[in-house]
């Protein structure tokens, strides 16, 4: 009794401080069990006026943040957060900062340069922003000088939409895409093999859709042991084009951590489809596409809208072949930024260097989605 009365009495009291501290200190508490640094606002260094500013951003302090701007004269708060941000809907958009680095460039007695890298975290992984900061200092107190980029703005004009479209038409208002009576579309296996990673085994290929109607596709693999025996399945979640226009292919890899493709005998693929609506539009060309040898390796180009609306995420798929035309690997990029019309945006697809010296040829496709859906 005497025990419990005396845990009771700790957590009261501990209650009470952490509610002290709280009222007290509420941002830097908070960012501290966030898992991040209790914030410092002295800026008496660069390396701690970064940080700040980097704290900022991270807890969406918007206005701290903007306030702390050597030029802030230059532009609006709502300026600077859309550039962090982004003006239309995208990846950014619904981004927070998991963490941050700052390295020093160069340092002078009034002036310095840093570089800092915030890390994203979005429902699709990472994304990592690079900035190059200028700061200076006035009296014992550093400021940063950011530099903004701004959107640019696309000009008023007509672009002339053509393009295929195909729409499901369903016999009641209760019913769903999902559980249609009709067959669904013709989907085929063109490529599939597994290979052994550090993280596991992957199986990687191609899908091609054979109809003359889109599809909404996926792929499950199940892993079977010589026996006969389930070792795991799992299916491609991003990693695939889900939306194929007639005879389009998709490639698609499936990851299975800590699984040994020594203990594998067979593997067992499951392609799924549904038959759905779809459009031959927007039409989004990779402009300057190429590969950068190794050691960083990585597909690298640009794409461009062309067509009349803004596409919130565009999400490249790279495909890689070796000189006998087998796929050698399969990886992805998100673009964190809106696709607006007739405006280039890059992207850079890493490979990995033991794969690099295999490929001898690459093909990339673009999936889309906007407010109205995947394409």
């Amino acid at each position: 009794m005497k025990t419990g009365t005396a845990l009771a009495v700790a957590i009261a009291l501990a209650t009470v401080a952490l509610v002290v501290i709280g009222t007290l200190w509420p941002v830097s508490t908070a960012v501290a069990f966030a898992g991040g640094r209790t914030l410092e606002r002295n800026s008496s260094s660069p390396q701690a006026a970064v940080e700040n500013l980097a704290n900022d951003i991270r807890a969406q302090a918007w206005g701290n943040a903007y306030t702390s701007l050597a030029n802030k004269a230059e532009f609006t708060q709502a300026e600077f957060v859309q550039d962090l941000r982004g003006v239309h809907p995208s990846l950014r958009t619904y981004a927070t900062v998991q963490s941050f680095e700052v390295e020093p460039l160069r340092a002078a007695q009034d002036q310095a340069e840093m570089r800092l890298r915030l890390h994203w975290s979005t429902v699709v992984g990472t994304f990592v922003t690079t900035r190059d900061l200028k700061l200076v200092k006035t009296g014992d107190h550093w400021s940063v000088d950011w530099p903004l980029v701004k959107e640019p703005q696309v000009p008023p004009q007509v672009i002339p939409v053509n393009y295929l479209r195909w729409d499901v038409i369903y016999p009641g208002p209760g019913d769903s895409w999902g559980a249609q009576e009709v067959e669904a579309p013709h989907v085929r296996i063109i490529d599939m093999h597994p290979v052994q990673r550090a993280e596991g085994v992957v199986v990687l290929g191609e899908l091609l859709n054979e109809d003359v109607v889109p599809a909404y596709v996926s792929v499950k693999a199940t892993l079977l042991s010589k026996s006969g025996a389930r070792i795991a399945s799992e299916d491609s979640f991003d990693k695939i084009a889900h939306t194929l226009l007639p005879k389009q292919v998709t490639p698609f890899l499936i990851n299975f951590p800590d699984a040994q493709l020594s203990d594998v005998g067979s593997i067992r693929m499951d392609p799924v489809s549904a038959l759905v609506s779809a459009a031959a539009d927007p039409v989004i060309e990779i402009e300057d596409q190429k590969l950068t040898p190794a050691p960083d390796a990585s597909l690298i180009g640009q794409l461009v809208n062309q067509g009349g609306q803004a596409v919130d995420i565009a999400h490249v798929l790279g495909t890689f072949y070796d000189k006998s035309g087998q796929v050698v690997w399969v990886a992805d990029r998100y673009v964190d930024r809106a696709l607006l019309p007739k405006t280039p945006v890059a992207f850079d697809i890493h490979i990995p260097e033991d794969l690099a010296r295999k490929i001898s040829s690459e093909r990339a496709i673009v999936a889309t989605y906007s407010s109205g859906g995947f394409s």
